[in-house]
């Protein structure tokens, strides 16, 4: 009876060795494993390997579970049966049911949840030495497994492509929620994986905010304006603005100026300036990064599909769409957004939707839309007159200013502003959601 005992125990250890290793192998961090293994760490390329071959890992793990659990429990009610007859098969079936369930299942387990990195690196080598032993027979029931599947309808493919690692990295980086710096670090990671849906149409510089240099301007002329400017890469238009024949540096012009002794006479500006570099407004911001690499440019002219231009971009507004505004000693800060003490906010009507929507946690479409005042064109589908106010998508608008047909400030109250402005007595979400303008 000592020795059925301590076989039984020795058989719970090993259900306990087996549940502890499938929590802590399935559980383990891929991202960690995979960067133990490139510093030279074995035991994370064991885990790598092993968990590799998932049918092979849960063939193994489930073979040896239920042998161990199996033969426990039978021994068990042989045991007991000897003891108290016919009723040792049900007190047999409540004791093993009981130790397999606490100490064959939850405790392991558990203790692997919490554990799963260091368990993992531990149990790798033990567990791809099993598989290798139980191979002929994990292999055998595979076969029959699959047969099976294949008899029902069901794939044999893998799970692989079941879902695309982009959204896998999405889901993982929206599960660290946080504040400061994790909160800012998500967001850039989140712009990142968005490069490739944005397009340079979103992010460029409208040609009404472009500043451009007239090339037929005298030289001096140039140059004094060339200084004058915030920018180091300036277009040049001749005959129409939309004529651009060339990008001016302001270092190549100077170098060429000081060539001359300083003198700026018959300097021909075309001639030190680059070839304007034309791209296409629905270019993606990831392409256009990688244009931007393959050229060893940083700036080009942005036009439709009938050639127009539309504005510039630059590699800074790239990476700004990543990190955020990047501001020098030399840009021009125009306020675009202005908070208001009862929660709403001034907004000049070229701030785009993306910018509000990063920087204010707003949920606001900008698929048919680029501007916070494009967007009030496209729901009130008219042009809005001064005094004239809208509710669009939970959020109230109310119209400033308008310069001739563009809308240039708008207050834009969120829900949580209108109900506030509703609790005092104002004339805030206490509208209906229509887009019919209310006096």
């Amino acid at each position: 009876m000592i020795v059925t005992l301590c076989v039984i125990f020795g058989l719970l250890l090993c259900s306990a060795f087996f549940s502890a290793s499938e929590t802590a192998l399935t559980a383990a961090s891929r991202p960690l494993m995979h960067q133990l293994e490139q510093k030279g760490d074995k035991k994370a390329s064991t885990v790598n390997r092993v968990r590799a071959r998932t049918d092979r890992l849960i063939g193994t793990i489930l073979l040896g579970n239920n042998l161990v659990n199996i033969g426990a429990s039978a021994l068990a009610t042989g045991a007991l049966i000897t003891l108290f007859g016919e009723a040792g098969v049900a007190y047999a079936t409540i004791a093993m049911t009981i130790l397999v369930l606490i100490f064959g299942e939850i405790l392991p387990k558990s203790y692997a949840f919490r554990h799963a990195n260091d368990l993992a690196l531990r149990v790798a080598k033990p567990i791809d030495i099993l598989a290798s032993l139980f191979a002929p027979v994990t292999k055998t029931i595979g076969f029959f497994v699959q047969g099976v599947l294949h008899l029902f309808g069901g794939s044999q493919q893998e799970r692989s492509g079941l879902w695309p690692s982009e959204e896998e990295l999405r889901g993982a980086i929206a599960l660290h929620e946080g504040e400061g710096d994790v909160k800012q670090e998500r967001a850039m990671l989140h712009s990142i994986l968005d490069l490739g849906r944005v397009t340079v149409g979103e992010v460029m510089i409208h040609r009404k905010n472009v500043i451009a240099i007239d090339a037929d301007q005298s030289p001096e002329a140039v140059v004094t304006e060339v200084l004058a400017s915030p920018y180091t890469r300036i277009p040049l238009w001749r005959g129409s603005p939309d004529n651009i024949v060339g990008v001016v540096h302001a270092k190549a012009l100077l170098r060429a100026v000081q060539s001359r002794g300083g003198s700026t006479t018959g300097l021909d500006i075309v001639a030190h300036s680059a070839k304007p570099w034309f791209v296409p407004d629905t270019t993606s911001l990831l392409d256009q990064l990688q244009a931007f690499r393959r050229r060893r440019e940083h700036f080009a002219i942005v036009v439709d599909e009938y050639g127009s231009l539309m504005g510039i971009v630059t590699l800074e507004d790239v990476l700004e769409e990543i990190v955020g505004d990047i501001a020098d000693e030399h840009d021009i800060t125009v306020p675009g957004v202005v908070r208001q003490p009862d929660g709403s906010y001034v907004v000049q009507g070229t701030v785009t939707i993306r910018d509000l929507n990063r920087e204010l946690g707003w949920r606001l479409p900008d698929e048919e839309a680029v501007t916070i005042a494009g967007l009030l064109l496209h729901e009130a589908k008219r042009i809005p007159e001064v005094g004239q106010a809208f509710m669009f998508h939970g959020f109230r608008f109310d119209i400033l200013r308008r310069q001739r047909h563009q809308v240039t400030s708008v207050r834009v109250s969120p829900p949580e502003a209108g109900r506030k402005k509703a609790a005092a007595g104002g004339s805030g979400s206490d509208q209906p959601p229509s887009p019919e303008p209310s006096p």
